[in-house]
């Protein structure tokens, strides 16, 4: 963007550089521009499309938000002045306001857990000086920025609930520019302009998941522009979003039964009552009902993904593994349960060692919250962890080799699982 330009009679040099940027606004750059923004938003979404097949655990959904922050746009506005002052006319002193507040408007579409495609609607603030010169008179200026910007955005899990960000875009900003003076300094002719250029923009931050529908982030953001000298210069921007998915479900848990509740027989009907005749005085016999059978134990076997509970190479539950964690409560509610055993697998990537250690911490996890926020009996609930040596895909295809490309993940994903085991009495 350019701020304060076509000042021909201040500046009547052709080789003026100021005069150079003004010529070029006026000689077709606009079309030029729309193109670029063209070749961007295609840019960005051919990156999209080529790498929402190769993940191979997707979340996708669409989102809305609002960041508010603090921008910082370091203008060089002594040089500004300086440029505009007529011969003999001398700068004494300089005050400016290079920091205003931001704001953001937004919304994306989430293709994966780490990858994202965000548009949004930024005002960037106002920003002004003013100058005292000499012989008495003052230059003074302001600036506005807005547009709109089209982001590629990276998502990087570090807890279950907590991931790192990076943006990359561009943004196409329209810059509001006037000027006014007292005293000797004169400004003949226009004294407001309006320009709209494209530029990359970038950025990094935190987002942390409260809940599937809420999430928060803190971001810091370069917005590039164009001063008004035609040089390329940085508006820096810090600020906190509040972000609200629409439609994010809690993952499926995947659950089978195996096996069925097996029923406790019904007891058998008591038998007719039967008298027996005596020589008088004798008393009718009274029947006796037989006991009933004794209730059989249950047992019913639960499975859960470890993808629906945990985060990536975490043992943290997730608040949709919370979810599915409470609907099994509710199921095992009224039982009078003599045991459950809670056992962690994983899949046969990475070292014995480690995979062993991380599936009884999974399990560990699973046995605290079923005892802390479920109310079940810590001391019938048994934890274990299995490591690898229970695949389920030992029939199955999935090669040999030990890289963790993401088809191999994928194909070993039923062996990254938590599986619950209640034997009970109704």
């Amino acid at each position: 963007m350019t701020h304060f330009k076509n000042q021909p009679v201040l500046h009547a040099s052709p080789s003026d550089p100021v005069n150079h940027l003004a010529l070029a606004c006026t000689h077709g750059r606009r079309p030029t521009r729309a193109l670029r923004l063209n070749a961007v938003a295609l840019g960005c979404l051919g990156l999209v499309l080529a790498s929402t097949g190769a993940w191979a655990q997707a979340e996708s959904y669409s989102y809305g938000g609002l960041s508010v922050g603090r921008s910082r746009a370091p203008l060089p506005f002594e040089q500004m002045t300086q440029d505009r002052l007529l011969p003999g006319q001398t700068l004494n002193a300089l005050t400016r306001d290079e920091k205003d507040t931001a704001f953001r408007l937004f919304g994306g579409l989430q293709f994966n857990r780490y990858l994202g495609l965000e548009a949004g609607l930024f005002d960037l603030g106002k920003f002004s000086f003013g100058s005292v010169v000499t012989p008495a008179g003052s230059l003074n200026g302001q600036v506005k920025v807005r547009g709109l910007s089209l982001d590629l955005v990276g998502t990087m899990p570090i807890t279950e609930n907590l991931s790192a960000l990076a943006r990359v875009g561009a943004q196409y900003a329209r810059t509001r520019s006037s000027l006014s003076s007292t005293g000797a300094v004169l400004l003949p002719g226009q004294t407001s302009f309006t320009e709209r250029e494209t530029n990359p923009k970038v950025g990094l931050g935190l987002q942390y998941a409260f809940s599937p529908g809420f999430m928060m982030r803190g971001e810091i953001e370069r917005y590039r522009i164009n001063d008004a000298l035609g040089r390329k210069e940085d508006v820096n921007v810090a600020s906190l979003s509040l972000v609200f998915p629409f439609g994010r479900a809690a993952e499926p848990s995947r659950m089978s039964m195996a096996p069925a509740y097996t029923p406790a027989p019904a007891p058998a009907p008591a038998p007719a009552p039967v008298a027996q005749v005596m020589p008088a005085p004798a008393p009718i016999a009274t029947p006796v009902a037989p006991q009933p059978a004794p209730m059989v134990p249950e047992r019913r076997r639960v499975s859960f993904s470890a993808e629906s509970l945990f985060g990536f190479d975490a043992s943290a539950v997730r608040p949709e593994g919370k979810t599915a964690l409470d609907s099994f409560v509710r199921e095992v509610a009224g039982s009078r349960y003599d045991s459950i055993s809670i056992e962690g697998h994983t899949d046969r990537l990475g070292s014995s060692d480690y995979n062993q250690n991380l599936s009884l911490q999974r399990a560990e996890s699973v046995k605290d919250y079923l005892v802390r926020f479920g109310g079940l009996e810590a001391g019938k609930l048994h934890a274990v962890g299995m490591g690898q040596n229970s695949p389920t895909t030992k029939d199955v295809a999935c090669g040999e080799g030990e890289q963790a490309t993401q088809a191999l993940k994928a194909c070993l994903q039923p062996d990254r699982r938590v599986e619950i085991e209640v034997s009970a009495t109704k």
